[in-house]
């Protein structure tokens, strides 16, 4: 049985080639699919025997809708932080269940490093109000070491005051030092309801999506064009993620999206969820996040996309609106 060691912790993030993915990622699928209760349960009712599995596109994905209602968790280990999905109602948010906040830590440090270099080389300013008010989100966690690990006085969240704001980002225009402005789309909206600014090309304007019904919803290129024009830059950076994943992929032109080296994504069928889309065709978005080693790595999640033939990025294309499926309600019922 796979130990979760900190050689494990060390050959997730230190992946490179595709035989290294399949070869960890059939491990820890081995390893859930008889410590996990609720994707062993899962696996069970689909008919799937784990010691069949030989490639890691063979490997079933877990329905999100799990993480809803279910402790979805390896074994009976210690609970570090529970993370919670922005939702209307309590039964409504997805719960992430983190035994190691070490392993997120060391994914979020090396993803941002991987796509970006050092933190210490940012300024990091945080427009997420939304997010810090509910608490126990996972993206909050995430800036909160962010702004730390810059070690820079000017990094912190902007609050109520966007006039002190804008006053802050024309000062580090002024110079030659790189800023992270990672915010949800509204807000930075809000943010430039004053007037454009012009801010230098050290400067990452980064939405994580999100208008949560405070403003009309944009397509991604209807909202970056108007950022774009906003901040005065060329291209506007886009972060993917979700309570429950440890890893994070980034736009960084185009709303395309790349993942770090230990996560990968596939399109599966609309019509047959355990069949795969070639590339350039639409289809519900799975996730193999290799980070999720302490819950579960393999995930549907309820997103519409496709990946792209040239260089592998994936694009969102929205959302499915269905009911849960029958395996799900399934699982709950016999629980």
């Amino acid at each position: 049985m796979l130990e979760f060691s900190d050689t494990i912790k060390s050959k997730i993030f230190s992946i490179q080639t595709d035989t290294e993915f399949n070869d960890l990622a059939l491990d820890i699928f081995y390893y859930q699919s008889k410590n996990n209760k609720i994707y062993k349960q899962f696996l069970k009712l689909i008919n799937c025997n784990p010691t069949q599995i030989k490639n890691y596109r063979d490997i079933p994905f877990l329905p999100i809708q799990f993480f809803k209602s279910l402790e979805v968790v390896v074994g009976t280990q210690k609970t570090e932080k529970i993370f919670k999905s922005s939702g209307t109602t309590a039964t409504g948010k997805s719960k992430h269940l983190v035994s190691d906040l070490s392993v997120y830590e060391a994914s979020f440090i090396s993803g941002f490093s991987y796509f970006y270099g050092d933190i210490e080389e940012y300024t990091v300013l945080a427009l997420l109000p939304n997010y810090l008010e509910q608490g126990d989100s996972s993206l909050v966690y995430m800036v909160d070491k962010l702004i730390d690990l810059s070690q820079n006085k000017k990094s912190k969240y902007c609050l109520d005051n966007l006039s002190q704001t804008r006053e802050l980002l024309l000062e580090l225009s002024k110079k030659n030092q790189k800023v992270l402005l990672i915010g949800v789309s509204y807000a930075l909206l809000d943010l430039l309801e004053k007037g454009n600014l012009n801010l230098n090309e050290n400067f990452v304007i980064m939405e994580t999506g999100g208008m949560k019904g405070r403003r009309k919803e944009l397509t991604k290129q209807e909202l970056h064009t108007v950022l774009k024009k906003g901040f005065g830059v060329d291209i506007v950076h886009s972060e993917y993620g979700m309570t429950e994943l440890l890893s994070q992929a980034y736009a960084k032109k185009n709303a395309a999206f790349k993942t770090p080296p230990w996560m990968k994504v596939l399109i599966r069928d609309i019509n047959d969820p355990l069949s795969f889309q070639t590339k350039n065709k639409s289809g519900g978005i799975n996730i193999i996040d290799l980070a999720n080693v302490n819950s579960c790595s393999f995930i549907a999640t309820q997103d519409l996309g496709k990946i792209n033939t040239q260089d592998n990025s994936f694009e969102i294309l929205g959302r499915f609106d269905y009911s849960d499926t029958r395996g799900c309600n399934l699982l709950m019922a016999g629980d």
